[in-house]
């Protein structure tokens, strides 16, 4: 019945749809053939972020000489960092950190938000106090955290901070503008202090002439 049916159609309708059918059969073909050799570059938004982040707490670790091992397994599965002589693990993620609290090991939760500077008011040992610059007011340790680095940080890493942290505040970037305004004071504050700093020291460095 249906073969009945095509012969009772107009042939420019006929040839119509074959024309439909086969364009149908190439466009999708292009679009599989493009997706195998152009694939979608991964968006690693928090993979960049998480980059930072261990560089940060990396830097910190260092700062304080502390030994640490990264990509520790511990209590079933992996964390960031593990700090062997303290039985210490940090861990960015919740999940990680509830299954180390059912251990021995003592469990530490960094925020993705939290400068690496400030760990070590929640590691469970002391640390020395890498914001103890006594020519540093409240607006000036507040402008490093900000950037991520103790107060003695030198000119070059206040700018290597900057550019790191204002690519993703920056409202072009899908920031907002309040984030970005703070950041661009934190950095003039920052490298304010820091060029002062050298100043003194270099005038303390050079001897008057006679």
């Amino acid at each position: 019945m249906q073969s009945d049916l095509v012969w009772f159609l107009p042939w420019w309708l006929v040839i119509g749809i074959l024309v439909g059918l086969v364009v149908g059969v190439l466009v999708a073909g292009i679009f599989v053939a493009g997706a195998r050799l152009f694939p979608d570059e991964p968006h690693e938004p928090m993979a960049g972020g998480e980059n930072r982040k261990r560089a940060e707490i990396r830097r910190y670790l260092r700062a304080i000489d502390e030994e640490f091992i990264e990509n520790y397994v511990i209590a079933g599965g992996p964390v960031e960092f593990y700090l062997p002589p303290r039985d210490v693990a940090i861990t960015f993620d919740a999940r990680a950190f509830f299954r180390i609290e059912g251990s021995s090991t003592h469990g530490v939760l960094v925020e993705h938000e939290m400068p690496g500077i400030h760990l070590g008011r929640r590691l469970p040992f002391e640390t020395p106090d890498l914001t103890a610059d006594p020519d540093a007011d409240g607006a000036t340790m507040a402008a490093f955290a900000t950037l991520g680095l103790p107060t003695d940080a030198s000119e070059r890493e206040i700018k290597a901070a900057y550019r790191r942290k204002v690519k993703h505040v920056h409202p072009d970037h899908g920031g907002d503008r309040e984030s970005f305004e703070r950041v661009r004071s934190a950095y003039t504050t920052a490298r304010t202090h820091a060029v002062t700093d050298d100043d003194e020291a270099t005038t303390v460095a050079t001897p008057p002439s006679s």
